[in-house]
């Protein structure tokens, strides 16, 4: 798929600067399209390792029946924002990744969900993982394969 080109290409951000955006970032959006063509977008808890994001959820739901109908997404994240009202602007700076989504299993999956306690209670690695060993069976974990990745900026 060829992807379009930012279209402020003064505020494009480098793909480096891109992916630490995700890195540092505490919550993103997952947008999925369900089969009566109609978008959804969703706030998620996310990890992110090499090409690949990672997030959890329940058994069943509406972003699952999306992603099995149509496993392509986007997933985006907003920084530090600072509205300049005098200027009807704002300072911003967002990266937005598309891939494809599917579930994973195995040492994948426990491996991706230790990514998610790591970065969301890395004070309570032991604890997490006892968590994960006894809600074993509550949760489907994901990974996004990125294809793409551009970011903005204006600071």
């Amino acid at each position: 798929m060829k992807m379009k080109p930012v279209r402020r290409i003064d505020r494009e951000i480098a793909t480096h600067e891109a992916t630490e955006l995700f890195e540092r970032c505490e919550y993103g959006t997952l947008s999925t399209v369900g089969n009566d063509g109609q978008p959804y977008g969703i706030p998620l808890s996310y990890a992110i390792s090499g090409n690949n994001i990672y997030f959890h959820c329940a058994l069943t739901g509406h972003k699952l029946e999306n992603i099995e109908f149509n496993p392509k997404v986007s997933f985006s994240v907003v920084g530090n924002t600072k509205v300049l009202p005098e200027k009807f602007a704002t300072e911003y700076e967002s990266a937005v990744a598309f891939g494809t989504a599917s579930e994973i299993h195995g040492q994948e999956r426990i491996d991706a969900l230790m990514l998610l306690v790591e970065k969301y209670s890395p004070d309570f690695i032991k604890e997490g993982r006892k968590y994960i060993e006894q809600q074993d069976n509550a949760t489907r974990v994901f990974k996004i394969e990125i294809s793409h990745m551009s970011g903005k900026s204006r600071r």
